[in-house]
């Protein structure tokens, strides 16, 4: 796909997605054999659930039925959210990782794996679980350290919130 493709269907889609209470996160277009995929990703600090997505995708749908951005051809539109393992690449992605497990690539002391606890303008502060009974350290990230990072699957985590009410 041609930058200036993305840039028109960005442009074309990126304010009705927003009219919905979402943000536009991705859009990619592939292609299938002869038919096209276009993929489109969106996201809230609160989710997106099932209704939204319907309805976002109606209205994509329509939007790019009444416009030549995807062209003559035939092309299948899919919307959806990040998948689980996200990659944290705005800002907002850091502050709705906030106490999730994060697995880090720092440019000068390679990978770290730790909770975020809070994250600001400047950076994060994260958490890195205690392994073999020591205690969780505190550590502070500044974004400019960060080369990449991506969410984890946790599947063996405890709720901190029902072991607190109990």
């Amino acid at each position: 796909m041609s930058t200036t493709q993305s840039e028109r269907l960005r442009e074309l889609l990126e304010p009705l997605v927003s009219s919905q209470g979402l943000d536009l996160e991705e859009i990619e277009v592939d292609s299938v054999g002869r038919k096209r995929v276009l993929r489109v990703v969106v996201d809230s600090d609160t989710g997106a659930d099932l209704d939204q997505i319907a309805d976002v995708s109606r209205a994509l749908s329509a939007k790019l039925d009444e416009s030549d951005a995807m062209g003559e051809g035939e092309y299948t539109l899919e919307v959806g959210t990040p998948g689980a393992e996200r990659l944290l690449t705005e800002h907002r992605h850091y502050v709705r990782a906030t106490d999730r497990l994060v697995k880090f690539q720092l440019a000068e002391d390679g990978e770290l794996v730790a909770r975020i606890l809070k994250v600001d303008d400047d950076g994060v502060d994260t958490e890195i679980p205690g392994v073999k009974g020591r205690k969780p350290t505190a550590r502070r990230l500044a974004f400019e350290d960060i080369v990449r990072a991506r969410v984890q699957v946790e599947f063996s985590r405890k709720d901190n919130k029902k072991e607190e009410e109990a």
